[in-house]
């Protein structure tokens, strides 16, 4: 099926479709699920329509990743997927797709078109896996400043294929001070930097996530001014990894809450977390994972952490691990085989929203401002 944009869609927005499966109650609820390090984002409207975002790792964690995004579909009462949005073409971000259309129906598929970064994996998967499953279905090929269709949200790309929006969403446009101060670093030529960003309103509630949006781009999307402007939820770009997170983005959006989907040896390095928890108007940060790149000198407390380490040691390094030298010589990250536990988001459409850990059950409000 060709590709299409959104000019069509901006109507239906506005509109509450006759076929949304149907839940009780008023909350857009996000499910963060752990993958493993790679990214899988679901969200449910008050109307019962879904988006996800990423489907995470390939190979052989691809049914391991299916089974636990399908344990947030089963908790959200969903039939179907709407909507899923890849950010961009690596493996921990579209290797269980596959896995998870033969689970779900998908009614529409989203991403920011070919690939510019060559690999195996992705190769394959864009010649024949995947349009053989939008074939039955839709898809689109996303631009900057188009809107996805749901029904009681206003969800806008920011970010695709390595452009950004040049007007500023609604109440933005201001200048970002943080710009004087930003030195880039070098370019970024993978799929990273081509991440399909969004950020989602309801009501007065505002939540960004921008994929694995690298440094660079992020400021080519904040900087001279800010058109994004501020939100309550960041989800933190990467993985919560230094090629990503710059202050000019971190720091201008004033989150109240981060959430970063990291994995245990897998974003969290002290540089990213320096700037993480330096940022304005910050209340708190959640991790999917507990991170051995954090040592107790950045990690959270583990009220706010979801998933830890299988095998704990007897006790935790202060000073944070080193990364690994990368290639295949690396050693393995530490086990994770147990329950995967996802954090969940309740927002109200006031702007207030509850943020739940589902291993330990904690649960913090953060009241509209």
């Amino acid at each position: 099926m060709r590709a299409a944009t959104f000019c069509g869609f901006v109507l239906a927005l506005l509109v509450v479709s006759p076929a949304a499966q149907t839940r009780p109650g008023k909350t857009l609820d996000i499910y963060v699920v752990d993958v493993e390090g790679g990214n899988a984002t679901l969200f449910v409207s008050p109307s019962g329509e879904s988006l996800l975002m990423d489907t995470g790792n390939g190979g052989a964690a691809a049914a391991r990743d299916a089974d636990r995004i399908m344990a947030a579909v089963n908790d959200a009462g969903l039939t179907r997927i709407d909507h899923l949005i890849t950010t961009h073409w690596h493996g921990d971000h579209f290797g269980a797709m596959a896995e998870l259309a033969n689970r779900i129906p998908i009614r529409h598929f989203i991403d920011h078109g070919p690939s510019v970064q060559s690999q195996p994996a992705s190769d394959l998967f864009l010649k024949d896996t995947y349009p053989a499953l939008y074939g039955k279905a839709k898809r689109t090929i996303a631009k900057p400043g188009d809107r996805i269709p749901i029904a009681g949200l206003d969800w806008r790309v920011v970010t695709s294929a390595g452009q950004a929006i040049q007007t500023p969403l609604p109440g933005a446009g201001q200048g970002n001070p943080y710009c004087r101060a930003h030195k880039p670093q070098d370019v970024d030529p993978t799929e990273n930097a081509q991440s399909l960003g969004s950020v989602i309103t309801f009501g007065r509630f505002r939540a960004a996530h921008l994929g694995d949006l690298t440094w660079n781009k992020e400021f080519d999307l904040m900087c001279p001014t800010n058109r994004i402007g501020t939100v309550d939820l960041f989800f933190v770009s990467h993985h919560g990894q230094p090629i990503s997170n710059a202050e000019v983005l971190t720091h201008a959006l004033q989150s109240r809450v981060a959430i970063m989907n990291n994995g245990t040896r897998k974003g969290g390095q002290p540089a990213a977390m320096q700037i993480i928890h330096s940022a304005p108007r910050l209340e708190d940060l959640w991790q999917v994972h507990f991170s051995t790149l954090s040592g107790q000198e950045y990690t959270v407390p583990g009220l706010f952490i979801a998933n830890l380490i299988d095998d704990q040691p007897a006790a935790m390094p202060v000073a944070a691990m080193p990364p690994p030298p990368p290639g295949p010589g690396a050693p393995p990250a530490p086990v994770h085989n147990g329950p995967a536990y996802w954090i969940k988001v309740s927002a109200q459409p006031d702007g207030s929203f509850t943020v739940t850990n589902a291993r330990n059950g904690f649960s913090k409000t953060y009241r509209s401002n």
